[in-house]
């Protein structure tokens, strides 16, 4: 993600604008999960022009809550990149539940203070 204001989250789980606010919900997130087990994303579109580039996607994800059972749900996700010195950085990331089990499992992430 890039450190350079603009950016901003409008995660499943957080809203934040400014690395400053993004990096410790980002720390919070990491911590939060205790085993991953996969991740996959249909492409539904994609595109660059310039500087700028993005892609929205179907994000399908296998993983635990601090030791619970492993959870399988499925976000919307607009991800946008800005080239930042010949890198693609992400500067906007948007993601909300496909679902309503996917809503029920986030919800429950956030009872057991994973955000």
């Amino acid at each position: 993600m890039a450190h350079h204001d603009p950016v901003s989250l409008f995660g499943a789980e957080a809203l934040a604008s400014g690395w400053g606010q993004i990096e410790p919900v980002f720390d919070r997130l990491a911590d939060s999960f205790s085993d991953g087990q996969s991740c996959d994303y249909e492409v539904v579109s994609a595109d660059v022009s310039g500087d700028i580039a993005y892609l929205t996607a179907i994000e399908r994800t296998v993983a635990a809550t601090r030791g619970s059972a492993l959870d399988t749900y499925t976000l919307r996700v607009t991800t946008i990149f800005r080239r930042e010195q010949g890198d693609w950085k992400v500067v906007h990331r948007h993601g909300d539940p496909l679902d309503a089990a996917s809503q029920r499992i986030l919800a429950r992430r956030r009872e057991q203070g994973a955000m």
